[in-house]
């Protein structure tokens, strides 16, 4: 079964190189990080609870279960007038790497996932390139509700949703995250800089290494960019490698 999971993450990671024009690797000495299955995680405690302070200064306590039911019933904002569902995020409670977006789209909102459709599925093909499967990492935007006709976020809606996705890294602690797309990463990082600017280098969220990229949904319009996408998710494998030893 090994075997059989090694192959079928190497055929996703050549397919992926093969989509950006990329024909040859030379495999690095002693690299097999990528076609290798997925090493034990190491002890975590995100199934406990998280504690957290509100604005009023009293202390909850947040696992991944709690803090979804809490993230259905949130009317913090105006979007949960106009949501079909909250889309809380998906995958591995203990994951390595996180993905994060901006919000929900049209999709999302019937699903309840992020991430579904062509989008989604790039970003499957992206994960697997690295040598995960979806299930193994986590997924999640900014907003838990999508904005009417995917509209950019508000800062008001910002402000109300952004401390869930803090709580959300809280629970899971992932070694490090990945902000897909300028407005995801602009929220994050509190900046007005440019995914071009930002992407290639380390930043930190809330004490978390965190990479830019392109948007899936970008890359599927400007194909030419997916190279520098790939650099980027070779830096992610190897800096989450990194910190795993």
């Amino acid at each position: 079964m090994e075997k059989e999971e090694a192959l079928k993450k190497g055929i996703a990671y050549f397919s992926f190189l093969k989509s950006i024009g990329i024909e040859y690797v030379e495999p690095a000495q002693g690299d097999t990080a990528v076609l290798s299955p997925v090493a034990k995680q190491v002890e975590r405690q995100s199934e406990n609870p998280v504690a957290v302070v509100d604005s009023a200064e009293t202390p909850r306590t947040f696992n991944l279960s709690s803090l979804q039911t809490e993230v259905e019933a949130c009317v913090a904002c105006g979007l949960h007038k106009t949501r079909n569902m909250v889309v809380f995020g998906t995958g591995n409670p203990q994951a390595r790497i996180m993905f994060v977006g901006e919000a929900p789209g049209e999709e999302e909102d019937k699903q309840g996932k992020p991430f579904v459709g062509r989008a989604g599925n790039l970003l499957t093909k992206m994960i697997a390139a690295i040598g995960f499967k979806r299930e193994e990492v986590f997924i999640a935007n900014v907003l838990k509700c999508r904005p009417p006709g995917n509209r950019d976020p508000k800062p008001d809606e910002v402000a109300a949703c952004e401390h869930f996705l803090i709580e959300q890294i809280k629970a899971v602690k992932p070694v490090i995250i990945c902000a897909l797309g300028t407005h995801a990463a602009q929220t994050l990082l509190k900046t007005d800089e440019s995914i071009g600017n930002m992407r290639g280098r380390l930043h930190d969220y809330h004490g978390v290494p965190l990479i830019p990229t392109y948007h899936p949904s970008f890359l599927l319009r400007s194909p030419n960019m997916k190279k520098l996408a790939w650099v980027d998710l070779q830096m992610l494998r190897d800096e989450q490698i990194k910190r795993m030893k």
